[in-house]
C-alpha cells in the first residue's frame, strides 16, 4: 500500500478523535496511533512485545547500551517485555511524526509458528531482543487494515483476530523471522529468559538473586547472565533497577506520591539514595522530573506520552 495513503487512513483516525497529539486508541486493545508535532524528549517506559511502525517521521529508542532509528516504512520489533527509553526525533507542524503500535501475542505467534509448513530457522546464540526491519507490503496492508476495522467496532471480534495472525505470518515469513521464531518456540533460551523476565515483573521490589532468577530460566548463572545481558543490553539488576524507577515515576505522576513514598513502595529503603538513582538515570530529580512531565501532559491536550 502506498505511503500516502497509510498516512491518509490514520490521520483520518486522529481527526475523528478530536485530532491534535499524543496517544489516540483504536477500538482494538494494544493497537494505538501516535502524533506529535515536534521533537520529543526522551519517555522510559515499559515496552511489551510488539511491532511499532513509523509512518512519518522518525524515532530512536535505547536499551542498555543499543541506540536504534527507525524512520518512514519503517518498524521495531521488542520480542520480550523490557524497559527502553524511547524518542520522537523527527516531528513537525507540517509533517507530524505518526507512528502506530501493536501489541504481540506470543501464543498466537507460537500457534501461526506450529501451523507453517516451512519454518524458520532459529537464529544462533544469544542476541538482543529488539531490531528494526522494512515495512513491506502486505505488512502495510494489514496495518491499514487495522486502522480502518477500528471504525467498524463491531466487526472488531471477527476480523481483528485473522488480521493479527496474518502480521505473525510475515514476521516469521520476513528477513528477521529467526528472532522472532526464537520467541515463539518453547524451552528456547530467548522463552527461558522471558520467564526469568516475568518473575523480575510481579517482583521488582523485592531483592532477587542471579541464581533464583537462572533456576526459574533452568539455565545456569553464568549462562542466564550471558544470554540475559545479551538480549537486554542490560544486567538482571540494571533490568530490576529500571523497573523499580519506572514505577516510582508512575506513582508521583498517576497517584501523587511523594518522593519518600514512592521509593519505599518500589523497594528502596533509602529516599536519598532512591533520588541519586532517580537523578543518574533520568538526569533530574525525582520531584522536578515528575512536575516536567505534567507539564508536557498538559501541552499534548491531556493524551498518554507513549510513542511508537
Amino acid at each position: 500500500m502506498p505511503l500516502p495513503q497509510l498516512l491518509a487512513t490514520a490521520t483520518a483516525h486522529i481527526d475523528a478523535q478530536g485530532g491534535g497529539q499524543g496517544l489516540f486508541p483504536t477500538a482494538m486493545e494494544g493497537v494505538n496511533i501516535v502524533r506529535s508535532f515536534q521533537a520529543m524528549m526522551p519517555i522510559r517506559q515499559i515496552y511489551s512485545p510488539s511491532l511499532c511502525v513509523v509512518l512519518q517521521g522518525a524515532k530512536e529508542i535505547l536499551f542498555g547500551a543499543e541506540r536504534l532509528e527507525y524512520r518512514e516504512l519503517e518498524c521495531l520489533v521488542v520480542s520480550v517485555e523490557m524497559p527502553a527509553c524511547g524518542r520522537v526525533i523527527e516531528a513537525s507542524e507540517a509533517a507530524p511524526y505518526v507512528g502506530m503500535m501493536i501489541d504481540l501475542d506470543i501464543a498466537m505467534l507460537r500457534d501461526v509458528l506450529n501451523q507453517m509448513d516451512a519454518t524458520p530457522e532459529p537464529a544462533s546464540g544469544p542476541g538482543p531482543c529488539a531490531f528494526v526491519g522494512k515495512v513491506d507490503e502486505p505488512l502495510a496492508d494489514c496495518v491499514s487494515r487495522l486502522i480502518r476495522m477500528s471504525q467498524t467496532p463491531k466487526a472488531v471480534p471477527i476480523l481483528y483476530p485473522s488480521v493479527m495472525r496474518e502480521i505473525c505470518y510475515w514476521l516469521l515469513s520476513g528477513p528477521h523471522g529467526g528472532e522472532i521464531c526464537n520467541l515463539a518456540l518453547p524451552e528456547s533460551n530467548t522463552e527461558r529468559i522471558v520467564r526469568a523476565i516475568y518473575l523480575l515483573r510481579r517482583n521488582f521490589a523485592r531483592t532477587m538473586r542471579v541464581e533464583q532468577l537462572a533456576s526459574e530460566a533452568r539455565m545456569s548463572p553464568s549462562s542466564f547472565h550471558q544470554h540475559f545481558k545479551a538480549m537486554t543490553s542490560m544486567t538482571p539488576l540494571q533490568f530490576q533497577k529500571q523497573l523499580r524507577l519506572l514505577e516510582a515515576r508512575r506513582l508521583m505522576i498517576a497517584d501523587a506520591a511523594s518522593v519518600s513514598e514512592a521509593a519505599y513502595q518500589v523497594g528502596y529503603e533509602s529516599a536519598s539514595q532512591f533520588s541519586r538513582e532517580y537523578s543518574r538515570t533520568f538526569g533530574i530529580a525525582p520531584k522536578r522530573d515528575a512536575a516536567s512531565l505534567h507539564r508536557l501532559y498538559d501541552q499534548y491536550g491531556g493524551r498518554e506520552l507513549q510513542s511508537a
